[in-house]
């Protein structure tokens, strides 16, 4: 396999953005299916969650002069109203979870 960073392909900008965009969606799409992971789980390992890309997507939006609110961009992320994704899917933090949240967001 060829080192490569994402900017350095013979690539027009309309493909870069339609692969980006592609590959967007394959997280979205894995994120869906993969609902055991919790969003705390994801922010104690990577930094960011569901809400963090669903918050990106509406940026994304107001930037460009699209009126999208913070219920909206996660309705698109999640494929459904964030409340009805939380009473389906989201489990009490555990206390270990919790604990593990305070450290990684205290440095």
């Amino acid at each position: 396999m060829t080192d490569h960073h994402l900017g350095e392909y013979d690539m027009d900008d309309q493909t870069r953005i339609e692969l980006e965009a592609a590959a967007f969606r394959c997280l979205r799409d894995h994120l869906a299916d993969r609902t055991d992971v919790q969003n705390i789980d994801m922010m104690n390992l990577t930094g960011f969650c569901r809400n963090c890309l669903s918050r990106w997507y509406q940026e994304a939006a107001n930037d460009r002069g699209i009126e999208m609110s913070k219920e909206d961009g996660r309705a698109a992320f999640y494929g459904m109203p964030f409340a009805e994704w939380k009473a389906k899917h989201q489990t009490e933090a555990s206390p270990a979870q919790q604990a593990a949240f305070t450290d990684s967001h205290n440095t």
